[in-house]
């Protein structure tokens, strides 16, 4: 008989325990297992030489500060039933069990389906190959079960997996402006009229959250030369998009072949269900096996951008608070035609505009409300006298031109 009960060692939180047979049993499934093969931050390890973490990882940080929560909140008065306590930790270990290669980033091109619908697609087949044990997650993670703080404990301003993904990127890049109070917030977290609230003396912790999340994306996520090597990947994907569309053959994992040569949407994962199987079978390492292969390729401009891609000859990329005018931008597509003897309209894969925006805290989503001992709550832009609403409302948006380097 195996041994379902587990304790896993994580470098950001010490030992992690595994200590429900279903939880056991969906983290041992190959779907999971796979995330094991993409990375968390996608391409940020070109600039972070240590941000090789995986979403593997990341959920079960994510899991490890639901059962902490939970506990918190039960020690509270909180009544949480047992298949709920099951049913939330199960939702946080799945919630981005629909990421593809490299994350985020190859989400434009692969597939038209955003990861959360691939998140939910996988759960109801986990649910079926499990009998129904996922079903309570499953309502959780849809916002359809009947206790809403749940759903906010998943997914939210304050969820166990932005809690984690600040405290695990920034451990793994170094960037310590990412570090936050993740223990103190969890201990702080409360529930007010079936809404998650944060105790009044957590107030300084949350401060500290929103802007250290403010900071990283400025430092990490949106990084210029980040968003260079990105723009290097999509257009090496897209120019293969483009060749297989033109009847030209690449070498290549299949899978990954197959979904550059189809325009694939939700309906064709409810019409075709070996789809599933077929995405679940892609991860990171399809995708440089199989660039690396086209370094090699006949084609002017796959060869260029792939070999750049794996030898990180990254373009160079301005950031400006103003958008670049069209004729500076069709200035660069000309002199980088010239450059490389190709058409102008090909010169697009090289010469790249787009908007970077910085926007870290939404109204759109249920506010941050704080709990005080008179039981009123009010949300944070009330509460903080560092947040206020302008501060927490601002976007600041950034535009880029990315171009070759030569061209500089």
């Amino acid at each position: 008989m195996t041994n379902k009960r587990k304790i896993i060692n994580d470098p950001v939180y010490g030992f992690l325990t595994i200590d429900d047979d279903i939880l056991y049993d969906v983290i041992s499934h190959p779907y999971f297992q796979r995330q094991r093969q993409i990375k968390q931050l996608g391409f940020t390890y070109m600039v972070y030489p240590g941000a090789t973490h995986s979403r593997f990882s990341h959920m079960l940080g994510a899991l490890n500060l639901m059962c902490r929560a939970v506990d918190v909140l039960r020690n509270k008065g909180v009544e949480i039933s047992d298949e709920e306590s099951r049913g939330v930790r199960l939702a946080i270990l799945l919630h981005d069990i629909g990421h593809g290669p490299f994350s985020h980033t190859s989400e434009r091109v692969l597939s038209k389906v955003h990861h959360e619908t691939l998140t939910s697609l996988f759960m109801e087949r986990l649910n079926k190959e499990f009998g129904g044990q996922l079903d309570t997650a499953i309502a959780i993670f849809n916002n359809t079960y009947p206790r809403h703080f749940l759903h906010q404990l998943v997914s939210s301003q304050l969820d166990m997996d932005r809690l984690d993904y600040l405290a695990r990127d920034s451990f793994f890049t170094g960037v310590h402006e990412g570090v936050i109070g993740t223990e103190r917030i969890i201990n702080m977290l409360n529930v007010s009229n079936d809404t998650l609230v944060i105790d009044e003396k957590g107030i300084y912790s949350v401060e500290k959250f929103i802007i250290s999340r403010r900071l990283m994306y400025w430092q990490v996520y949106l990084h210029k030369t980040v968003i260079a090597c990105d723009m290097l990947f999509l257009n090496t994907l897209k120019r293969a998009r483009a060749l297989l569309e033109q009847g030209e053959k690449l070498e290549g994992y299949a899978p990954l072949l197959y979904f550059l040569s189809h325009n694939t949407d939700e309906s064709d994962y409810h019409n075709k269900p070996e789809l599933l199987e077929l995405f679940a079978s892609i991860d990171d390492n399809d995708l440089i096996s199989s660039i690396k292969s086209w370094t090699q390729n006949s084609d002017f401009i796959i060869s260029t951008l792939a070999t750049q891609l794996v030898n990180r000859q990254l373009g160079a990329i301005r950031v400006s608070s103003d958008d670049y005018d069209k004729a500076t931008v069709d200035e660069y597509r000309s002199k980088t035609a010239e450059l490389y003897h190709i058409s102008e309209s090909d010169a697009d894969y090289f010469v790249n505009t787009g908007r970077l925006e910085n926007h870290a805290y939404s109204f759109d989503d249920s506010e941050i409300k704080v709990l005080y001992k008179s039981g009123e709550c009010k949300g944070i832009s009330e509460s903080s006298d560092q947040l206020d609403r302008p501060f927490l409302e601002k976007t600041v948006t950034k535009y880029y031109l990315n171009y070759p380097k030569a061209l500089k």
